[in-house]
Protein backbone atom coordinates (compact mmCIF):
# COMPACT_ATOMS: atom_id res chain seq x y z
CA UNK A 1 0.00 0.00 0.00
CA UNK A 2 1.18 3.37 -0.62
CA UNK A 3 2.28 5.56 2.27
CA UNK A 4 -0.40 8.47 1.70
CA UNK A 5 -3.07 5.74 1.17
CA UNK A 6 -2.07 4.34 4.60
CA UNK A 7 -2.01 7.48 5.94
CA UNK A 8 -5.30 8.68 4.93
CA UNK A 9 -7.13 5.06 5.39
CA UNK A 10 -5.60 3.98 8.92
CA UNK A 11 -8.48 3.66 11.54
CA UNK A 12 -8.55 2.25 15.02
CA UNK A 13 -9.64 -1.16 14.99
CA UNK A 14 -10.92 -2.88 17.89
CA UNK A 15 -12.74 -5.89 16.22
CA UNK A 16 -10.48 -9.16 14.43
CA UNK A 17 -11.11 -11.45 12.08
CA UNK A 18 -9.69 -14.87 14.20
CA UNK A 19 -7.21 -15.27 11.93
CA UNK A 20 -3.48 -15.49 12.50
CA UNK A 21 -0.78 -12.92 11.72
CA UNK A 22 1.78 -14.28 9.64
CA UNK A 23 5.31 -13.89 11.12
CA UNK A 24 6.56 -12.06 8.10
CA UNK A 25 3.95 -9.66 8.37
CA UNK A 26 4.79 -9.10 12.11
CA UNK A 27 7.98 -8.88 11.53
CA UNK A 28 7.83 -6.21 8.81
CA UNK A 29 5.82 -4.30 11.58
CA UNK A 30 8.39 -4.56 13.75
CA UNK A 31 11.14 -4.06 11.55
CA UNK A 32 9.53 -0.62 10.46
CA UNK A 33 9.65 0.39 14.19
CA UNK A 34 13.06 -0.25 14.36
CA UNK A 35 13.54 1.69 11.46
CA UNK A 36 11.95 4.63 12.90
CA UNK A 37 13.81 8.35 14.50
CA UNK A 38 14.97 9.11 17.78
CA UNK A 39 16.31 11.50 19.81
CA UNK A 40 20.09 11.05 18.90
CA UNK A 41 19.66 7.59 17.25
CA UNK A 42 19.41 6.03 20.87
CA UNK A 43 16.39 4.11 19.85
CA UNK A 44 15.16 3.73 23.60
CA UNK A 45 12.00 1.93 22.86
CA UNK A 46 11.73 -1.96 23.38
CA UNK A 47 8.80 -4.19 22.30
CA UNK A 48 7.11 -7.12 23.77
CA UNK A 49 4.78 -9.68 21.54
CA UNK A 50 2.78 -11.23 22.78
CA UNK A 51 0.60 -14.03 21.43
CA UNK A 52 -0.57 -15.99 24.38
CA UNK A 53 -4.43 -16.11 24.88
CA UNK A 54 -4.28 -16.02 28.95
CA UNK A 55 -1.49 -13.12 28.86
CA UNK A 56 -3.24 -11.24 26.54
CA UNK A 57 -6.88 -11.92 28.78
CA UNK A 58 -4.89 -10.66 32.13
CA UNK A 59 -3.92 -7.68 29.73
CA UNK A 60 -7.27 -6.96 29.03
CA UNK A 61 -8.49 -6.61 32.18
CA UNK A 62 -5.64 -4.69 33.35
CA UNK A 63 -6.88 -1.99 30.76
CA UNK A 64 -9.38 0.57 31.96
CA UNK A 65 -10.85 4.48 31.49
CA UNK A 66 -10.52 6.13 34.38
CA UNK A 67 -12.89 8.53 35.52
CA UNK A 68 -11.23 11.78 33.95
CA UNK A 69 -11.72 10.24 30.80
CA UNK A 70 -15.25 9.31 30.88
CA UNK A 71 -18.67 10.40 32.49
CA UNK A 72 -19.14 9.33 36.09
CA UNK A 73 -19.13 5.86 36.99
CA UNK A 74 -18.67 4.77 33.36
CA UNK A 75 -15.87 2.15 33.47
CA UNK A 76 -16.00 -0.01 30.12
CA UNK A 77 -12.68 0.40 27.79
CA UNK A 78 -14.13 0.11 24.23
CA UNK A 79 -10.40 -1.03 23.59
CA UNK A 80 -10.68 -3.70 26.18
CA UNK A 81 -12.22 -6.64 23.87
CA UNK A 82 -9.02 -6.01 21.05
CA UNK A 83 -6.69 -7.07 23.77
CA UNK A 84 -8.16 -10.22 24.05
CA UNK A 85 -9.30 -11.08 21.20
CA UNK A 86 -6.56 -9.65 18.46
CA UNK A 87 -3.93 -12.54 17.21
CA UNK A 88 -1.08 -10.60 18.86
CA UNK A 89 -0.69 -7.50 21.09
CA UNK A 90 2.58 -5.67 21.15
CA UNK A 91 3.44 -3.99 24.24
CA UNK A 92 5.51 -0.54 23.56
CA UNK A 93 7.64 0.41 26.00
CA UNK A 94 10.85 2.97 26.70
CA UNK A 95 14.10 3.16 28.51
CA UNK A 96 13.83 6.68 29.68
CA UNK A 97 17.36 6.57 30.38
CA UNK A 98 18.13 6.21 26.46
CA UNK A 99 16.58 9.12 25.25
CA UNK A 100 17.08 13.14 26.41
CA UNK A 101 15.62 15.57 28.36
CA UNK A 102 15.88 19.14 27.38
CA UNK A 103 14.13 22.31 29.21
CA UNK A 104 11.73 19.85 31.04
CA UNK A 105 10.89 17.90 28.02
CA UNK A 106 11.30 14.05 27.99
CA UNK A 107 11.63 13.00 25.29
CA UNK A 108 11.29 8.94 25.67
CA UNK A 109 7.53 10.21 24.83
CA UNK A 110 8.02 11.69 21.89
CA UNK A 111 10.34 8.74 20.90
CA UNK A 112 7.53 6.62 21.23
CA UNK A 113 5.13 8.45 19.58
CA UNK A 114 7.06 8.64 16.70
CA UNK A 115 7.47 4.33 17.07
CA UNK A 116 3.53 4.17 17.64
CA UNK A 117 2.64 6.07 14.23
CA UNK A 118 5.36 3.97 12.81
CA UNK A 119 4.03 0.88 14.28
CA UNK A 120 0.32 1.63 13.27
CA UNK A 121 1.10 2.99 9.58
CA UNK A 122 3.50 0.07 9.30
CA UNK A 123 0.33 -2.61 10.25
CA UNK A 124 -2.08 -0.88 7.83
CA UNK A 125 0.68 -1.09 5.01
CA UNK A 126 0.38 -5.03 5.43
CA UNK A 127 -3.45 -4.95 5.87
CA UNK A 128 -3.62 -5.27 9.49
CA UNK A 129 -5.31 -3.23 11.57
CA UNK A 130 -4.14 -1.86 15.76
CA UNK A 131 -5.13 0.46 18.26
CA UNK A 132 -3.56 2.51 20.83
CA UNK A 133 -4.78 1.31 24.35
CA UNK A 134 -2.99 3.72 27.09
CA UNK A 135 -5.02 3.50 29.83
CA UNK A 136 -3.71 0.29 31.71
CA UNK A 137 -1.85 -0.35 34.83
CA UNK A 138 1.62 0.05 34.21
CA UNK A 139 2.52 -1.69 37.59
CA UNK A 140 0.55 -5.12 36.82
CA UNK A 141 1.46 -5.09 33.31
CA UNK A 142 5.29 -4.39 33.92
CA UNK A 143 4.68 -7.61 36.61
CA UNK A 144 3.21 -9.85 34.24
CA UNK A 145 5.54 -9.48 31.51
CA UNK A 146 8.55 -9.00 33.95
CA UNK A 147 9.22 -5.85 32.56
CA UNK A 148 12.39 -4.32 34.78
CA UNK A 149 11.67 -1.20 36.83
CA UNK A 150 13.24 1.37 34.99
CA UNK A 151 11.32 0.82 31.66
CA UNK A 152 8.05 2.68 31.20
CA UNK A 153 4.93 1.13 29.20
CA UNK A 154 4.04 3.15 27.13
CA UNK A 155 1.43 1.82 24.94
CA UNK A 156 -0.41 -1.87 24.40
CA UNK A 157 -1.40 -2.54 20.80
CA UNK A 158 -4.00 -5.57 19.68
CA UNK A 159 -2.87 -6.24 16.01
CA UNK A 160 -4.33 -8.70 13.51
CA UNK A 161 -6.74 -8.69 10.56
CA UNK A 162 -9.51 -6.21 11.11
CA UNK A 163 -13.60 -7.29 10.95
CA UNK A 164 -14.73 -5.11 8.48
CA UNK A 165 -13.42 -1.62 7.66
CA UNK A 166 -14.76 1.80 8.09
CA UNK A 167 -14.20 3.55 4.71
CA UNK A 168 -14.95 6.87 6.57
CA UNK A 169 -12.82 7.83 9.04
CA UNK A 170 -13.37 10.86 11.81
CA UNK A 171 -14.03 13.89 10.25
CA UNK A 172 -11.02 16.19 10.35
CA UNK A 173 -10.61 19.90 10.84
CA UNK A 174 -10.07 22.48 8.10
CA UNK A 175 -6.38 23.12 6.95
CA UNK A 176 -6.94 26.56 7.82
CA UNK A 177 -8.00 26.09 11.19
CA UNK A 178 -4.78 23.82 11.89
CA UNK A 179 -2.22 25.47 9.98
CA UNK A 180 -1.01 28.98 9.38
CA UNK A 181 1.91 29.80 7.15
CA UNK A 182 4.72 32.55 8.07
CA UNK A 183 2.98 33.36 11.89
CA UNK A 184 0.35 32.41 14.04
CA UNK A 185 -3.04 33.23 12.57
CA UNK A 186 -2.04 34.10 9.02
CA UNK A 187 -3.29 32.07 5.99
Amino acid sequence: MELFEAIKTRRSVRKYLDKPVEDDKLQAVLEAVRMAPSWANMQCWRLVVVKDKSVKETLSDLSYVESFFAPKGYKANPSKKALAEAPVVIVLCAEPSQSGVLWGQSYYLVDTGIAAQTLMLAARGQGLGTVFVGVYDEVKVKGILQIPQNVRVVGLFPLGYPAGESKDGPPRKPMQEICFHGQWGEQ
